[in-house]
């Protein structure tokens, strides 16, 4: 099975994803800690190394070329923002694609506790973070970030405590896998 999430910062996917990857016992691979183990291999700062990625294509292709091969072994849930448009352009099917979103004021909140840091700081590194990829996916990839149509599910995640969206893609997988 395989099994794409994504979402914005904020959005619970990390957490979604390690409850989908312990209850079908599927292996949990995400961008997004392959793009801070490399901002760390590199010495930087996330800030500092979204403002490297941008004028350097290599950390992307690097962070897909590592993503695509564990999606073709199968057996995974794949979190990233691109997971699903990596398997989209390479010709692999994922059994279900998920989105997940929320409102910028409720994810800036999220990633404030998260992160130990004041909701300003949160909310202009949120900001920064995502025009930084938006601008990347765009130019890298020719990707809309905010083109959901290759989804099969999108999911409003500060209408559920976790438990909850957990609960409607768990019924969503139940139904696909019947």
């Amino acid at each position: 099975m395989i099994i794409t999430i994504g979402g914005l910062p904020g959005t619970g996917t990390t957490t979604i994803a390690r409850l989908i990857s312990e209850k079908y016992g599927l292996n949990h691979v995400c961008a997004g800690f392959i793009f801070r183990d490399m901002a760390k291999e590199n010495n930087m700062t996330l800030k500092e190394f979204s403002e490297y990625a941008e004028a350097n294509d290599k950390v992307d292709y690097e962070i897909d070329r590592r993503q695509i091969e564990c999606a073709k072994k199968g057996s995974i849930v794949l979190e990233g923002r691109l997971a699903g448009w990596m398997l989209e352009k390479n010709n692999i099917k994922a059994d279900l694609s998920i989105w997940l979103k929320a409102d910028p004021m409720v994810r800036c909140k999220r990633i404030s506790l998260r992160e130990n840091e004041g909701i300003e700081k949160a909310m202009d590194e949120m900001i920064l973070r995502e025009n930084s990829e938006k601008k990347r996916y765009n130019e890298i990839y020719d990707i809309n970030i905010d083109d959901l149509s290759i989804y099969d599910i999108i999911i409003e995640s500060s209408k559920w405590d976790i438990d909850g969206v957990f609960n409607l893609i768990d019924y969503a997988i139940g139904n696909k896998i019947q």
